[in-house]
């Protein structure tokens, strides 16, 4: 206990440190290296903090990857989908959720593909597995509510997310081969649009 109390005395010296900066840090590793690189000390070391300050708020690094998880899941899913402008068509909110794909931050888009290849990882399995359920629904809703019929509506959703998992792949590991100026990637965006929503 004595070590808790000198580690918060520290973080309350500094600006203490919450739950949400060691979440923050680890979404961040995550993003540059990976989520096998995600550690205590690396993390205490990158916040200037201690470990007894991350044990104040976590019991394991499994809490803390759990957290950098949900923090990720929040932002860049549910926050996504809150966001789309309830007064635009089901085409006009699919062009949205594609142009935040391909104005996407380098870390955003680091984190989200090194998430996927960590998809059978225990604690990351069940993240991912809502997350892609989720946006695939959505998708879904979507285009059913441009008119298509269900079954139609489903290979669309499937089509324009793997648009999105393959433009981030691409950004990611070989970025030289994607469309690098803004009207390049306008043009991509609406060839892109087009095809996903060819019938419309």
């Amino acid at each position: 206990l004595g070590r808790y109390r000198t580690a918060m005395g520290q973080e309350a010296r500094r600006g203490r440190l919450g739950a949400e900066d060691w979440a923050r840090a680890a979404l961040d590793v995550i993003g540059e290296q990976g989520v096998a690189a995600v550690a205590v000390e690396p993390i205490a070391v990158r916040l200037g903090a201690t470990k007894g300050s991350f044990y104040w708020h976590f019991p394991n690094r499994d809490a803390l990857v759990t957290a950098a998880l949900a923090r990720w899941e929040q932002e860049h899913t549910q926050a996504v989908i809150d966001g789309l402008d309830e007064a635009a068509t089901p085409t006009e909110r699919v062009r949205s959720i594609l142009a935040s794909t391909v104005s996407a931050d380098p870390l955003r888009a680091r984190v989200e593909v090194n998430l996927l290849a960590a998809a059978d990882h225990p604690l990351v399995a069940p993240t991912m597995d809502r997350v892609v359920r989720r946006r695939l629904a959505t998708l879904r809703a979507l285009f059913a509510g441009a008119g298509f019929a269900a079954d139609e509506a489903d290979r669309r959703a499937v089509l324009a997310y793997t648009t999105y998992v393959g433009h981030l792949q691409l950004m990611v590991r070989m970025p030289g081969l994607m469309p690098q100026s803004r009207a390049a990637r306008s043009a991509y965006l609406e060839t892109a649009l087009g095809v996903i929503t060819e019938g419309t």
